[in-house]
């Protein structure tokens, strides 16, 4: 006992004497319900309240109250004491059971409680002996199990509602009692275990249990050794604990427990919130010593001598200890906090963590106390037992806190230490991951460094940050672990970022990224294409078609679902002939892609583009093709010789492979537009900016002749000056029986008579043209050749010869169709007049209808027809014969009339006739402009 550690956990709250009220000698104590209940030798039972101050008490026993208990559950006091005898035969101690929430219902001034149940403890059957122990049990209200010790080594049990008088009475008897001699029950214990229901019992030479469930109820003997009265107490887990002068002993439902060697007479024992309480007799000094023992941390939580302890009982939180002269003396546990305080000013930081530990103090608090022994630690220079320390407080306390204490190159295996445990509890940020990695790398702990890496290898997800350690290992140069950890963690460009950027290792590269998911190779692939195609543009292309076509695919698989070339043309930037591979392949494998268009716009670009390999032939800016280069100039270049031949050989090369190019976007530009579609399969508009920047005259001459832009097409062989091709091209295109533009040749003259120099022969032909299909009036071919000083009237006297001949053929056919229509109109107004001035004879004889002979009534026309009356229809006017013609002219004119309205016909007229003055002429003529409005 003097080996255990002594402390001030427990302080003394208040103590004194009992208050005047409470009369008689105290035969016994219980609580419950926040008060204390005395029983005094005179039958009355008192109450105390928080203060130690008198609250009521009433007359419960004519002579004394033995034994008391004051039930939990329900406010009820079970009382043992002496009553009045109604005879001498029969004994007048009873048993009693009061509702303290009741009073007497009898108009008393007293405030008795109602005593709801009385009971003769001794009868015929359970004979008279002197009572030396006392418990009830609460079973299932309002079921109570009232255990009586005797000193003859027998119990007399009750069971039931004793209110109702529906109760149960047996006794059990203790083994090896003999009738000579008395060995009296000194301690009482209920244990609950599930269903089943023990009741210890304690003489001083044995400890027994009953089971009760068992009927009779089944006795065993767990130990030949037994203890006074007032020694023997249970538990907060059922156990029943007996002290002797040489321990205290545990009991379990098989027999004894542990034992704790506390050397001193026993006087009082009891259990409060783990602590096991002892009134001990010290021989040495004749006192008697309250200690408290925490049993789970070894130690002695308070110690004080007393005076001789009559009761001891606990309520509210506190140890109430009352003395043979009536004082009363409370004792009460320190907070927490107060007893870290005491132990830290000790230095005791070991006893504090089991102290927090067994008082089951929330995880925050025995943090703090394992800080606090670390920082203790740490100042003494323990670091290996400071970390230990530190190691327990994580997911409390800041890692920030403990790493910046051992930052210092020699506590860098305790920093390793530290960082690990963070790491497997999943509390480490990417800064701990990097410095945990950097102490590896520092220590050059390899296995170390190989276990944080693959300790879960194919189990779950990493516990760290994976990019703060690939990037930590790539700066070591660690790069197989940086790799592993890419890999396992499903960072493919991680991985082929250290395949390529680190290690150079293109192949390896292409194979992993053949072996992914198409979608995430696509990504890859984006990412670190310009380094590939650089290096292994074969293979690489290789993979490329793979992605964007079917070859490769176990399924059938939509070319929408596909990705698109397009997507990667930005990886072929500095390589524009592996481009040109690229989509080659791909267009000839893929004829209906939906990008289509756009693959064919970038094939032009690279096929009419003139510096496709060298937008500077200076090695030194290497804008080369690898390929190309390798072939042509880099070959070149290590040869010996002189400057200007190597340039000449280089540019040789380019211009083969510029025209090679040319024929190929010049058959682009065919195939991209089938006769058969409207719109081609690429940008014309774009087409046409590539073909004029880089002078591509057979393709802009094959779009502008596409798009019927005949204008623009001979305008191209203008500014070439090529007057055979603009002469071929106009007989081409200015045909107008083949959908042709005749207007060409005009446009072809005009050039001529502007161009300042002698082409007699092309105006010659040219005027050939013109005249046949007669384009131009001939003042303005005179007024369009006058312009050119270098031409003779000899190039068109012929032409100007033949169309006056052909003018005056004219003119006179024009004369006698107008002598014609005047003759006509002169005989036309004589006949009018006649009709109007002179009578009209009708000698017809025969019905112009029928043809027989004509007879009355008939029907006579100005216009000389005669008809049957009856050969008429019913009210008809006009002349059926005439009718026809005269309702087409009418109709004609009407028409006319009609159309001189529409002057978009009128014009289209004007512009698709040859000579458009014509048009007018007959307008005019017909009488349809000729009117004019007010």
């Amino acid at each position: 006992m003097y080996q255990w550690r002594k402390f001030e956990f427990f302080e003394e709250k208040y103590g004194g004497k009992i208050p005047e009220d409470v009369t008689g000698e105290i035969q016994c104590c219980s609580s419950g319900r926040g008060k204390v209940v005395i029983g005094s030798s005179d039958g009355s039972v008192s109450f105390l309240d928080r203060g130690i101050k008198f609250d009521s008490g009433f007359q419960a026993h004519f002579s004394s109250v033995l034994f008391l208990q004051h039930l939990k559950q329900r406010n009820f006091l079970v009382t043992v004491g002496e009553d009045e005898q109604i005879s001498p035969q029969q004994s007048g101690m009873c048993l009693k059971v009061f509702d303290l929430d009741k009073a007497q219902e009898e108009s008393t001034s007293s405030s008795a409680p109602e005593c709801i149940g009385i009971l003769r403890i001794f009868t015929n059957q359970f004979p008279e002996a002197k009572i030396t122990s006392f418990l009830v049990l609460e079973e299932v209200p309002p079921i109570l199990l009232i255990a009586i010790g005797l000193d003859n080594g027998c119990i007399y049990c009750v069971k039931g509602d004793i209110a109702r008088e529906r109760i149960t009475r047996f006794k059990l008897q203790v083994d090896g009692v003999s009738d000579k001699r008395q060995t009296p029950i000194t301690g009482l214990g209920f244990r609950l275990d599930g269903l089943s229901l023990l009741l210890f019992a304690v003489t001083p030479d044995s400890v027994n249990s009953f089971a009760m469930q068992t009927q009779p109820p089944r006795v065993q003997t767990l130990d030949h050794i037994g203890s006074g009265v007032n020694t023997v107490t249970m538990s907060d887990r059922s156990e029943l604990i007996v002290g002797r002068p040489e321990a205290v002993y545990f009991y379990e439902v098989d027999g004894r427990g542990p034992c704790w060697a506390f050397e001193g007479e026993k006087k009082f024992m009891g259990w409060f919130r783990g602590y096991l309480l002892c009134v001990i007799a010290d021989p040495k000094t004749g006192t008697n010593v309250f200690n408290v023992y925490d049993l789970r941390n070894r130690l002695i939580a308070y110690s004080l001598v007393v005076d001789k302890v009559s009761n001891m009982l606990c309520e509210w939180g506190n140890v109430i200890l009352i003395t043979a002269d009536k004082s009363l003396l409370c004792v009460a546990e320190k907070d927490m906090e107060s007893k870290l305080d005491m132990l830290f000013k000790k230095n005791l930081y070991t006893v504090a963590i089991n102290l927090v530990q067994s008082q089951h103090a929330d995880a925050a608090a025995t943090a703090n106390v394992m800080r606090k022994y670390g920082d203790h630690l740490y100042g003494k220079q323990d670091y290996d037992e400071a970390m230990s320390q530190y190691i327990n407080t994580i997911g409390h306390l800041e890692p920030s806190f403990v790493i910046q204490k051992f930052l210092d190159a020699q506590r860098i295996y305790n920093l390793t230490n530290y960082l690990e445990k963070l790491h497997e509890k999943g509390l480490a940020s990417k800064d701990h991951t990097t410095l945990l990695l950097n102490c590896y790398t520092k220590l050059k702990d390899v296995e170390k460094l190989n276990t944080f890496i693959r300790k879960e290898d194919g189990i779950g997800e990493l516990k760290f940050d994976v990019e703060t350690a690939i990037r930590v290992c790539r700066a070591a140069n660690y790069h197989e672990h940086a790799m592993y950890v890419a890999k396992k963690a499903g960072k493919h460009e991680w991985y082929l970022k250290i395949l390529l950027e680190d290690l150079g290792n293109y192949d390896e590269a292409l194979q992993y990224i053949s072996s992914l998911e198409p979608s995430q190779a696509g990504v890859t692939i984006k990412e670190y294409g310009k380094i590939l195609i650089e290096h292994k543009p074969k293979e690489a292309i290789d993979i490329l078609m793979r992605l964007c076509t079917e070859q490769g695919t176990s399924n059938g698989v939509y070319l929408s679902m596909l990705p698109s070339p397009v997507d990667f043309i930005n990886v072929f930037v500095q390589h524009p002939h592996s481009l040109m591979d690229f989509l080659e392949r791909y267009a000839e494998i893929v004829k209906d892609s939906p990008a289509q268009a756009e693959i064919n716009n970038t094939l032009l670009e690279l096929y009419l583009s003139k510096d496709l390999n060298f937008p500077s032939i200076s090695l030194s800016e290497n804008g080369l093709d690898q390929n190309f280069t390798d072939q042509s100039v880099a070959a070149a270049m290590s040869k010996t010789g002189s400057g200007k031949k190597k340039i000449s050989d280089s540019n040789d090369t380019i211009e083969k492979d510029c025209l090679e190019r040319q024929q190929k976007g010049l058959e682009l530009l065919k195939l991209g537009w089938p006769s058969d579609q409207e719109q081609p399969l690429y940008d014309v508009d774009l087409a046409i900016i590539l073909c004029e920047m880089n002078s591509f005259k057979e393709g802009l001459l094959y779009l502008y002749e596409k798009m019927k832009l005949y204008k623009e097409v001979i305008a191209c062989y203008m500014q070439n000056h090529d007057h055979e091709g603009l002469i071929a091209c106009c007989k081409k295109l200015g045909d107008s029986g083949k959908g042709g533009d005749p207007s060409l040749w005009a446009d072809l003259l005009k050039y001529f008579g502007e161009i300042g120099e002698d082409c007699t022969k092309e105006v010659k032909e040219v005027l050939t043209y013109i005249e046949r299909d007669d384009i131009l009036p001939p003042i303005i071919v005179l007024q369009t050749l006058a312009k050119n000083p270098c031409l003779t009237l000899s190039v068109i006297k012929d032409y100007i010869a033949r169309k006056l001949e052909q003018e005056s053929k004219i003119i006179e056919e024009d004369r006698r169709a107008v002598e014609k229509y005047q003759e006509t109109t002169k005989n036309m107004r004589k006949e009018i007049e006649d009709l109007r001035t002179n009578a009209r004879i009708f000698q017809l004889s025969k019905c112009t209808a029928c043809t027989f002979t004509l007879d009355i009534p008939a029907v006579h026309f100005m216009c000389m027809h005669s008809f049957h009356q009856r050969c008429l229809g019913d009210n008809e006017t006009e002349c059926p014969e005439c009718a026809p013609e005269y309702r087409s002219v009418v109709e004609m004119k009407r028409s006319l009339e009609q159309n001189s309205k529409d002057q978009a016909l009128f014009f289209q007229q004007v512009k698709s006739s040859k000579d458009g003055f014509s048009v007018i002429a007959e307008y005019f003529g017909k009488g349809i402009i000729s009117k004019t409005s007010d």
